[in-house]
């Protein structure tokens, strides 16, 4: 296959649109299509399935040797943990601000007064998990398991240690093993160049679906609890741009448009996994360190989901409402607290954020039919979860980025 071929789709054959530009004019169309057709605009949704499928494909073995090469770029273990440490500490502090932002929004707008609740869904959608589950789960006891089943935290965890003995072999098979991490990466990549081929075709068949299914909604009874999710995600997203330029030392517009193409990945796939793989070749494309975000990025897209704590408190608030409830404020903290952990225990997969939010009704011993009613417009409001999770794992990358420049060089690439 010539290089021409395999060439980034950004400096494809035309040289009048860029990749992202023809992806905002296929979302375009799509949603027109959408409008125009309504329902039976549905004929299309194979397309963007396959679509998908195709970028989920090329996500895990990317996520393994992208994370091998950017941990084997390391001059020494010490270095990965100052990193895990720093992002660590970045994830649980903006999750818990997502958490007080969708609270706070719909303690203002109150969509649940007036809502009249008919008979119940019944119970027994699952339990909380405790801070010892979730650290077990990070685990594998089957590797291959865990990539077939796509269990992106075991799959990092497996892969960091599979790294960290990587380093501590001698210099000569260590260097062997980096040049194929290397090679593996830089395949998967190119694949996920290829995929990106399809992309105007497979979002805009999947935004279409969106509107035709979905758009009618907007101007229901739910649309003052959407425009406050999706109010506090734009807030989410202002706080981002701040952190970006004030910690970071970057241009947030340059940011954006950098992003393009991953914000409509986001968008119209609703799913972190899938959207990962674009993540990455944005990462490149600001010049990142790939020993920092090869390890970021895909913990991140297991526990970092800003957008679905935002959803998760809003929907609680707002079934709260419906049902006439008031926490205290010795609830509120135990609802930050329960939100870090079932946020961080969400799948990166589409939908997995609405069996989460009805896991955390029920905690609270509230009435599961309206989380059930916001399950109708579910990919309506995942649209913004996802965006807003990507967009935080790749901010607090160029955070730790930076930080990692001022304490030492972390080396670029390999």
């Amino acid at each position: 296959m010539s290089e021409a071929i395999l060439s980034h789709p950004e400096t494809g054959n035309s040289p009048r649109f860029g990749i992202g530009t023809k992806i905002l004019i296929g979302m375009m169309v799509g949603a027109g299509a959408g409008v125009v057709f309504g329902p039976r605009v549905e004929v299309l949704e194979p397309i963007g399935e396959i679509f998908i499928r195709l970028l989920m494909a090329a996500a895990i073995p990317l996520v393994v040797f992208n994370l091998l090469a950017g941990l084997t770029t390391l001059t020494e273990v010490r270095t990965f943990g100052r990193l895990a440490g720093k992002i660590i500490v970045y994830y649980t502090i903006t999750t818990t601000f997502a958490l007080g932002l969708g609270l706070g929004v719909m303690m203002i707008l109150r969509p649940g007064d007036g809502v009249q609740l008919s008979e119940p869904v019944p119970e027994g959608i699952g339990e909380i998990p405790t801070l010892g589950n979730v650290l077990v789960d990070l685990v594998p006891t089957n590797i291959f398991q865990a990539l077939a089943e796509g269990k992106v935290a075991q799959i990092v965890v497996f892969t960091i240690l599979l790294g960290v003995a990587t380093l501590l072999l001698p210099p000569q098979p260590r260097d062997r093993l980096r040049e194929m991490y290397a090679l593996g990466a830089e395949l998967f990549r190119k694949l996920v160049h290829i995929v990106l081929w399809v992309a105007p075709f497979g979002i805009g068949a999947l935004m279409a679906v969106t509107v035709g299914r979905y758009g009618a909604e907007l101007f229901g009874p739910l649309a003052r609890f959407l425009g406050g999710v999706w109010g506090a995600q734009i807030g989410m997203m202002a706080i981002y741009m701040v952190l970006f330029r004030a910690f970071a030392a970057r241009s947030p517009s340059k940011f954006l448009k950098q992003g393009a193409e991953l914000w409509a990945t986001t968008v119209a796939t609703t799913s972190s996994l899938a959207s990962l793989t674009v993540a990455f070749d944005v990462a490149e494309k600001m010049k990142l360190p790939r020993g920092v975000y090869a390890f970021t990025l895909p913990l991140g897209a297991q526990i970092n989901k800003d957008g679905t704590s935002i959803m998760l408190a809003s929907v609680l608030l707002f079934t709260a409402q419906a049902a006439d409830r008031a926490f205290t404020p010795g609830a509120i903290v135990t609802i930050l607290v329960i939100g870090l952990l079932l946020s961080e225990g969400s799948s990166g997969l589409p939908g997995g954020g609405l069996v989460v939010a009805l896991i955390f009704v029920e905690a609270f011993n509230l009435p599961l039919e309206i989380a059930a009613i916001v399950g109708g417009i579910y990919r309506l409001v995942d649209m913004g979860n996802t965006t807003i999770n990507v967009m935080g794992d790749l901010v607090g990358t160029a955070i730790v980025a930076r930080s990692e420049e001022r304490s030492g060089p972390v080396e670029k690439t390999v």
